[in-house]
C-alpha cells in the first residue's frame, strides 16, 4: 500500500488530505472518505487504509481544513438542513473526486463516497447531485431535504444504529428509495449506538461495525467491480 498526505484543490481553498492506494498501476475504484465532525483523525485514515488494502484508491478529505472548527461545524450543520443540496461542502467534495478520478491508476468509471454522521449526510446528498458518483456509503446520517431527492441518486448502502436518532431517518431512506426503485442495502443495527464504527471512540459496537464493513465492501464490489 502508498499512504500520503495530499493538498487538494477546492472551490473554498485547499483540502488537506490522506490518500491511501494499492501498490501498482492501477486503474484502480476510488472512494472518498467523508468525516465526522471530529475532522480527518486517525480512525478515517486507518479506513481509507482499509479500503486500499481492498484494491481501492481511497481519498480521506478534510473539511474543515485550514478553519475554525467550531465555527465550521455550525455552518455545516445549518447547511444540512436549510439547503442540503447546494452548499459549499457539496462543492467542495466535487472538486475533491476530480481532483481523485484525474489521477492517472484511477479508473474514472468506478468511483464511490462513504462518509459517517455530517460526512454521511454530506455522501448522500452529494449522491444526488453527481452522477459520476456510482456508489454511495452513508453512516447514521441525516437525510437529505426533500428526501425525494434521493430518487436522482446511485446504489445506497446505508447502516444505521437502532439506538440513535438517525435510526428513523435510516427505515425512511430506505422506503423512498425503494419507492424510486434505486438499488439499496439499508441495515438498522440493533443496541448499536451513534458512531459505532468508530474503533477508537467509545460507542463502538465491534459486531456491527464489522458486518457494516462486510457489506459494504460487497455492495461497493457489486457497483464499482
Amino acid at each position: 500500500m502508498i499512504s500520503e498526505q495530499v493538498a487538494v484543490p477546492v472551490k473554498s481553498g485547499t483540502f488537506d488530505s490522506f490518500y491511501a492506494r494499492p501498490d501498482g498501476d492501477g486503474p484502480f475504484p476510488g472512494v472518498v472518505v467523508i468525516h465526522e465532525i471530529f475532522g480527518l483523525n486517525d480512525n478515517i485514515r486507518d479506513i481509507a487504509g482499509r479500503f486500499a488494502a481492498e484494491g481501492y484508491a481511497a481519498l480521506a478529505v478534510d473539511m474543515m481544513s485550514g478553519r475554525n472548527r467550531a465555527v465550521c461545524m455550525a455552518r455545516f450543520m445549518s447547511v444540512l438542513v436549510l439547503k442540503p443540496l447546494n452548499h459549499r461542502g457539496i462543492h467542495d467534495l466535487r472538486a475533491s473526486l476530480t481532483w481523485l478520478a484525474g489521477r492517472p491508476e484511477i479508473d474514472t468509471d468506478r468511483l464511490g463516497a462513504i462518509g459517517f454522521c455530517m460526512g454521511g449526510s454530506f455522501a448522500l446528498s452529494w449522491a444526488c447531485t453527481d452522477t459520476r458518483l456510482k456508489v454511495t456509503a452513508p453512516f447514521y446520517s441525516m437525510n437529505p431535504r426533500p428526501l425525494e431527492a434521493v430518487a436522482r441518486s446511485c446504489p445506497v448502502v446505508g447502516s444505521f444504529p437502532e439506538d440513535d436518532w438517525t435510526a428513523k431517518g435510516g427505515q425512511k431512506l430506505e422506503e423512498m428509495l425503494d419507492t424510486h426503485d434505486v438499488t439499496n442495502d439499508i441495515v438498522i443495527y440493533p443496541e448499536a449506538g451513534h458512531s459505532f464504527f468508530n474503533d477508537q471512540g467509545s460507542h463502538y459496537n465491534a459486531e456491527a461495525a464489522e458486518d457494516a464493513w462486510q457489506r459494504t465492501l460487497a455492495f461497493f464490489g457489486r457497483h464499482l467491480g
